[in-house]
């Protein structure tokens, strides 16, 4: 799929230029790279915006038609407001047919339900990386990686160095480096019985029982329920103590 976009040269530059342009619907942008200098650029917001909820507008060599000359050019950053769906900046690269490029490119996966792991072991397929850096000629730049997972089992991992890459396109790696891109676990579930368990051993604050002093009733009341009466020779410990003293007399 070819994608091409329309931009024109932006005179004004500044915090406060940027700002009126994009209440005018545009956005401000900068082209650079290649035999020629930077030029500072203003695209229209809804033909970018719209082109750039389409994947393959990120990792495809694009057309920019620059006030009548149109130049190969790659995305290569762009800033979004913080919660507005409106595009704030952006950087396109060019390109030159006889140089290599690095892009980082997204990663499609198939064929993870019919996987050994999944169909017959009821496992579930944990994506590692969902894009891959890699380097290449422009010609030779691919808009996607698909990954088959359809022999991944259980336990087993997908690694980078595994995978088919297109023609021409190199892996940006360390010698030793091999990361991980997907892998099948069993899902951690836990059975009613283990819930039932779980749920009778937390017992709450409130209905653990607290051990208070009885008091006893005062003369002419009955005890409470379940408190036993008090011993008589407790009721009147002042009446024992005068006895003590007249037995010493």
């Amino acid at each position: 799929m070819k994608f091409e976009i329309s931009a024109s040269k932006r005179e004004a530059q500044g915090t406060g230029a940027s700002r009126r342009l994009r209440r005018l619907g545009k956005v401000p942008g900068i082209l650079y790279g290649g035999d020629q200098g930077p030029i500072n650029i203003e695209l229209d917001h809804q033909h970018l915006y719209l082109n750039l909820r389409n994947e393959r507008f990120h990792a495809s060599i694009l057309t920019l038609d620059l006030a009548g000359t149109k130049e190969q050019v790659l995305l290569r950053s762009l800033n979004m407001h913080p919660f507005k769906p409106q595009v704030q900046h952006i950087d396109f690269q060019r390109v030159s047919k006889d140089k290599k490029i690095h892009m980082k490119v997204p990663l499609h996966f198939v064929n993870a339900e019919k996987s050994p792991g999944v169909k017959e072991q009821g496992g579930v397929v944990n994506h590692v990386l969902n894009e891959l850096d890699i380097v290449c000629f422009p010609d030779d730049l691919p808009e996607f990686i698909e990954i088959d997972l359809g022999t991944l089992a259980v336990g087993h991992s997908l690694h980078v160095r595994d995978l088919s890459l297109p023609k021409g396109v190199e892996l940006t790696l360390h010698k030793n480096e091999n990361p991980v891109v997907a892998t099948v676990v069993v899902p951690a579930l836990i059975t009613e019985e283990e819930e039932a368990a779980q749920a009778a051993a937390a017992v709450a604050p409130s209905e653990i029982p607290t051990t208070e002093q009885a008091v006893a009733p005062k003369e002419g009341e009955t005890p409470a329920e379940g408190e036993k009466p008090a011993p008589k020779g407790a009721e009147k410990p002042a009446a024992a103590d005068k006895g003590e003293k007249k037995e010493k007399k």
